[in-house]
């Protein structure tokens, strides 16, 4: 349930390489960090939200019921670029949908292109959900001194950054041929016997269609991601789908074609 309410609230002082913390929702707060160090016209900045338990918010997806992060940076200061790096999320199903979610404490990393006086005038969007979900809207503004690191939240977004997936570089492929059958599945051939389908993610940039987790055939060699919720996968063939997953060395990602053949 999306409770009619969006709380707004505006830039407040600056404390080194971190914003004040602000609160965005009922118990939630959230200041902007920056590593304050500048190499080759990049610099990392942040989200960090603290929230208590029994409230969540929401990976880039944000799954079946989830409001999405967004963030906007149009109005800062020699800031040329940005992109957002997401930390696995977890997979969430304990209200009956499939949610892809935060809790606690959590940093959301942000590579920017910036040069010398830029100042981040940043507004982030998001939902925080617990007995209801709040449409949040919050206001930050951090000049970026590059007068020294900022050791502090230099750590808080490695550690944040250590926890979202690269591409995959070990040995073998994590996944085969992927396809999409006539029953509007998609089906993963030969997947890597290390990786849990509770820990793995199909992306196809839409957020309106979702997959469930994927079943393993008997022998293991195949699985089947159901579309959720009876989600239109047609005119899929020839799409990318991004594939996302946990395995005990970290999390990768890859991305695949998506092929149109009955396997059966």
């Amino acid at each position: 349930m999306i409770a009619a309410l969006s709380v707004t609230l505006l830039a407040s002082p600056v404390l080194a390489g971190a914003t004040d913390w602000q609160e965005i929702a009922p118990g939630v707060t959230a200041r902007l960090i920056s590593s304050d160090t500048l190499s080759d016209g990049l610099t990392m900045a942040g989200l960090e939200l603290v929230m208590p338990a029994g409230t969540k918010t929401y990976w880039r997806i944000p799954g079946e019921t989830g409001i999405p992060t967004e963030f906007d940076f149009s109005a800062s200061t020699a800031v040329t670029g940005s992109t957002v790096h997401w930390p696995f999320p977890e997979i969430d199903t304990s209200q009956g949908y499939m949610d892809y979610v935060y809790h606690g404490t959590v940093v959301l990393p942000v590579e920017l292109e910036v040069s010398e006086g830029a100042v981040l005038d940043t507004i982030v969007t998001l939902g925080i959900c617990s007995d209801i979900c709040v449409p949040a809207t919050a206001r930050f503004t951090l000049p970026l001194t590059f007068a020294g690191p900022d050791s502090a939240q230099t750590i808080r977004l490695d550690q944040a950054m250590a926890q979202t997936p690269v591409l995959w570089d070990q040995p073998g492929e994590p996944v085969s041929v992927v396809t999409l059958g006539p029953s509007g599945s998609l089906y993963i051939e030969a997947p890597n016997p290390a990786l849990d389908p509770a820990k793995f993610i199909a992306d196809v940039g839409d957020p309106a269609i979702l997959f469930e987790t994927p079943q393993k055939s008997p022998d293991g060699n195949l699985w089947t991601l159901k579309p959720l919720g009876g989600a239109d996968t047609k005119g899929l063939e020839g799409s990318p789908v991004q594939l996302t997953f946990l395995t005990p060395t970290g999390p990768y990602a890859v991305t695949r074609t998506i092929v149109s053949s009955d396997p059966a």
